[in-house]
């Protein structure tokens, strides 16, 4: 059974007992109240006038207001071959209690069936309402500047190339790269960090960043619909079609749920009927035991697990969404509550990735020239040593040289033809591999070396530094401190450099100078381990045979990157590695919150349903038991979304 439904079958009717396009007319249930109340009173206290026939009148018209609807939703799911539904069961009870006169108690099923549905869908949408504001902030009309002038517009009449200004306090509405020399903004809708983030002129700004201090202009690179926020307020929504085993079990469960307890139903009261035609001595009265399988029906209803448990799971959704972290479905957010091996890339994600030049050791050629013909391989790579090496040597106000041919060696380095000769740049391995002899002390350095060939002899080597992230030690103890103890590092740089990083995060089992091929062969190793459930977390970009390998990939997204929303199962949006840990706790939690719909749903229902069986619960009892248990388990539901992350 679905918590949600929509009609198709030409009826004119919805479906849906949560259905979004119409809201439910809160006066019928008033009115149906207030008829109820009324007949209770005039019951109570023998009014002449109110005799048999008007109080069958009298009921009727209170049921009419609230009783109409749900069996018309009865009546629309059994054209589409859905007979056993929450619909029917509500119905079949009001029908029956008034057959045998509990006029009373069959508009209050009906009634307070109504007003449970109503709470349970405002709590619903209250969810849906919060995880959309929570990330679709952008504002609806923005300043762009057009002939010569700034015209008030919507953001989704500006192409990309147009300029927009953005005043202090505004959030900026549209993807592009800032104009200004140096602003600050509040990140914290896009990525849950608190502390502002400083951007200088030709940097990426967002949509639902914050200006802070001065109006700043941008040039939009992107339109409206393919901004970053757009991307991510879809990928949060097409989240809740990717179902966790819970919600998958719940629908199967309540597919034969149902069926079964209508039979229990009929069986409640046909069984004594036989027993009282086989023994004598025992009385049969039909009106007790039809009204004690009326009582089993109406609190047999499932919707408190139907709509909880997905709602449970969309909570999670939305909670680590406001953390700045993004699960790509329900099914991600139950498989990282069983996580127990985490293995992290280094640079980029324990580290900065920014890379700083330390050292420039020419052999037999000038620096400036050994300079040039490494800007030049390495000016249209994205690869953190490379933008390092790039930014260092225009900060030299060195030009590249002109390449005529030109191969990336992955995981080696780069092989190019510049000015006639053949010139090699990358790591050791690389040189090795060529027969080319370089200086023994490279092999020590415990910092990354850039070595560069000319003619297969050597020609001279940079060495880089790269820093660890502010977080990167606490990642590391609060991972432990979830209890997951075995924690590696796998990185492609020197085993020296990684070894020594490993040391001061605390990691034991760090491996260095791997291939993409030997980190998914390492990855492939521990998934087949026994008991082992293991995460990557990378860096999106070169990492995506290892992020699909692991039972959970996890991608250090950065703002904006289109290559780690692709490839990961659970993006870390504003690089913080520590948030692999709030992740992990924020499943855990729904997962808690999850288990205890279910099982307190369960127990409840079933022991009310035995307590109905054996006549000590009426049909007021019955329909609060239920109505109660649903609202409770869809505000337990809820309050992850309240959760301080």
């Amino acid at each position: 059974m679905e918590a949600k439904t929509t009609c198709h079958s030409g009826c004119g009717c919805s479906c849906g007992h949560n259905k979004e396009e119409e809201r439910p007319n809160v006066a019928l249930p008033v009115l149906s109240f207030i008829l109820l109340v009324a007949g209770l009173i005039l019951d109570h206290t023998g009014q002449g006038w109110f005799s048999p026939a008007v109080k069958l009148v009298w009921y009727l018209a209170a049921f009419l207001p609230v009783g109409l609807p749900v069996m018309r939703e009865a009546y629309c799911e059994a054209r589409q071959k859905d007979f056993f539904t929450e619909f029917t069961l509500m119905s079949v009870a009001s029908i029956g209690a008034f057959s045998i006169g509990e006029y009373p108690e069959a508009v209050a099923v009906m009634l307070f069936y109504t007003v449970g549905e109503m709470l349970q869908n405002r709590a619903v949408e209250r969810a849906s309402q919060n995880i959309s504001r929570l990330l679709d902030v952008r504002p609806e009309r923005t300043d762009v500047f057009r002939e010569g002038k700034y015209i008030n517009v919507s953001p989704k009449e500006v192409q990309a190339g147009e300029g927009i200004e953005v005043k202090p306090g505004g959030r900026i509405p549209l993807d592009g790269i800032l104009q200004e020399s140096e602003a600050s903004f509040d990140t914290s809708a896009l990525t849950g960090e608190s502390m502002p983030r400083t951007l200088r002129k030709g940097d990426e700004v967002l949509a639902g960043m914050i200006v802070l201090g001065q109006a700043v202009c941008i040039e939009v690179n992107r339109p409206y619909e393919q901004s970053a926020l757009a991307r991510i307020l879809a990928l949060v929504k097409d989240a809740a079609e990717r179902k966790a085993p819970a919600e998958l079990f719940i629908r199967r469960f309540a597919r034969f749920y149902t069926p079964a307890v209508i039979v229990l139903a009929l069986l409640i009261v046909t069984v004594p009927a036989l027993a009282g035609l086989m023994m004598p001595s025992f009385q049969y009265v039909f009106h007790d035991w039809l009204y004690r399988g009326l009582v089993f029906l109406v609190i047999s209803c499932p919707c408190a697990l139907v709509i909880s448990v997905p709602l449970g799971y969309f909570g999670g959704i939305g909670a680590a969404s406001r953390a700045g972290i993004l699960f790509k479905g329900g099914n991600y957010l139950d498989a990282i509550t069983r996580i127990n091996t985490v293995a992290f890339d280094k640079t980029g994600t324990l580290t900065t990735g920014r890379f700083d030049v330390t050292d420039l050791q020419a052999h037999g050629i000038p620096g400036p020239e050994l300079l040039a013909l490494l800007l030049s391989v390495e000016q249209k790579s994205t690869h953190p040593i490379a933008q390092a090496i790039v930014r260092y040597a225009k900060k030299q106000n060195i030009s590249a040289a002109n390449i005529s041919e030109m191969h990336e060696l992955a995981g080696h380095g780069v092989e190019a033809v510049i000015g006639g000769q053949e010139v090699l740049v990358g790591n050791i391995r690389l040189m090795k591999e060529r027969g080319i002899s370089i200086p023994e002390e490279l092999s020590d350095k415990v910092a990354t070396v850039v070595i560069c060939a000319i003619g297969k002899k050597y020609a001279g080597h940079l060495l880089l530094s790269d820093t660890l992230k502010d977080d990167a030690v606490e990642a590391i103890a609060k991972l432990r401190k979830l209890g997951v103890t075995d924690i590696r590092l796998l990185s492609g740089d020197k085993k020296e450099i990684v070894e020594s990083f490993a040391k001061r995060l605390g990691i034991d089992r760090a491996y260095g100078n791997l291939l993409p091929e030997d980190k998914a062969a390492h990855i492939r190793e521990m998934v087949e381990e026994p008991g082992k459930s293991v995460a990557f977390v990378g860096d999106g970009m070169n990492d995506a045979p290892v992020l699909a390998l692991s039972h959970v990939g996890i991608a250090m997204g950065g703002l904006g990157s289109d290559a780690a929303i692709e490839s990961a199962d659970v993006v870390i949006q504003n690089d913080q590695p520590s948030k692999v840990a709030t992740a992990i706790a924020i499943g855990r939690k729904t997962r808690t919150i999850v288990r205890q719909n279910i099982i307190g749903a369960l127990g409840v229902k079933g022991i009310v349903l035995l307590a109905g069986a054996l006549g000590y619960v009426t049909l007021w009892g019955a329909v609060f038991a239920d109505v109660g248990v649903a609202l409770l388990a869809v505000f337990n539901s809820v309050r992850i979304l309240n959760r301080k992350t």
